[in-house]
């Protein structure tokens, strides 16, 4: 049972750094971290979301994406749109500064979604996301329950 925890564990948390590691290599010269490739990723995958949507979509709670929103909006990258006074239903948009690094966000994803793939057959990376989907929300059911405490 230690194995397995420390496994689990240690492996997880070496994919995330390392995640955070390559997503801050590839954007050093715009001057971006983590949160705001992601926010730039999924704005150029659907176009326009609200920053209650990039929530969801990131992983992150308000205070982070509207941290990530603030500073992408002064930095040219995203502008919002409509006239409702809550900012998190607001539609968010890249601009065309934006539209740039989203592309190249998106294709370097591609190219490492790729390269870490690419000796898996297909029926083995399906069961890889239905596990890691799995175990994710096994993990969110858990810490609820241990919450409502």
């Amino acid at each position: 049972m230690k194995d397995r925890f420390e496994t689990f564990t240690v492996l997880i948390n070496k994919i995330n750094r390392n995640i955070t590691k390559i997503k801050n290599q590839e954007m050093t010269e715009y001057n971006l971290r983590s949160v705001h490739i992601s926010v730039l990723y999924y704005l150029y995958s659907e176009n326009s979301l609200t920053a209650r949507e990039l929530c969801d979509r990131c992983g992150e709670d308000k205070a982070t994406i509207s941290r990530a929103v603030d500073y992408l909006e002064s930095g040219g990258y995203i502008e919002k749109n409509g006239d409702t006074e809550k900012k998190y239903k607001r539609p968010l948009f890249l601009t065309e500064k934006g539209i740039n690094v989203g592309e190249k966000i998106s294709t370097k994803i591609k190219d490492v979604l790729f390269e870490i793939s690419e000796e898996m057959q297909e029926g083995e990376r399906a069961e890889f996301y239905r596990s890691l989907t799995n175990i994710s929300n096994r993990l969110e059911q858990i810490s609820k329950r241990k919450e409502k405490r």
